[in-house]
C-alpha cells in the first residue's frame, strides 16, 4: 500500500511536470504564438519573417508528439494509482496556469518577445521587442506607418 502511495505521488509530480514542460508549451504555441504572429502578418506580411510560423509549427509538432507519447506510456503501462496521480498532477498544474495561458497575460507576451524577436526584420522594432519596451514598439510601428494592435495593454502593478 505504501509503495502505491509513493508511486502515485511520483506520478502526480510527473503529471505536473508533463503539463508544465510540454502541454504549457503546446498551449503557448496555439494561444500566444500563432495569434500574435497572425496579428503581425495582418498589419504587414513582412513585419515578421516566415520562419516564425515554421518555428512555431515545429515546436507544436515536437511538444505535441512527446506529450502524446508520454501520455500513452502512462496510460498503457501504468496501474490505476499511477493514472490517478498523473491526472491529478495535470489538473493541479492546469488550475495553477489557466489564467496565464493567453497572450494578453504579460509573462506570456514577454515569453513571445523573448522567443520571436529574432524573426523581426526591422532593427529598431526588433530591439524594442527584445527589450520588451511596449512604448517603443508602438512608436516604431507608428513611425513605420502601421497600427499597434498586436501589442496588448497591460495594467501596471501597484
Amino acid at each position: 500500500m505504501e509503495v502505491k502511495i509513493l508511486f502515485g505521488g511520483a506520478a502526480f509530480l510527473g503529471g505536473w511536470l508533463w503539463f508544465y514542460m510540454l502541454l504549457r508549451q503546446f498551449i503557448f504555441d496555439i494561444l500566444t504564438a500563432y495569434p500574435v504572429i497572425n496579428k503581425m502578418k495582418k498589419i504587414d506580411k513582412d513585419l515578421i519573417a516566415i520562419g516564425a510560423t515554421r518555428y512555431t509549427t515545429v515546436s507544436l509538432i515536437v511538444t505535441g508528439g512527446i506529450a502524446a507519447l508520454i501520455a500513452y506510456l502512462v496510460y498503457h503501462f501504468g496501474k490505476i494509482h499511477i493514472h490517478i496521480g498523473f491526472i491529478v498532477g495535470v489538473i493541479v498544474a492546469l488550475i495553477m496556469f489557466i489564467t496565464k495561458l493567453s497572450y494578453k497575460n504579460k509573462p506570456m507576451f514577454e515569453a513571445f518577445c523573448n522567443a520571436y524577436y529574432r524573426f523581426v526584420p526591422d532593427d529598431e522594432l526588433r530591439t524594442a521587442i527584445y527589450n520588451k519596451k511596449y512604448g517603443q514598439i508602438k512608436s516604431r510601428l507608428k513611425a513605420m506607418g502601421f497600427n499597434d494592435t498586436f501589442v496588448p495593454e497591460f495594467k501596471e502593478a501597484k
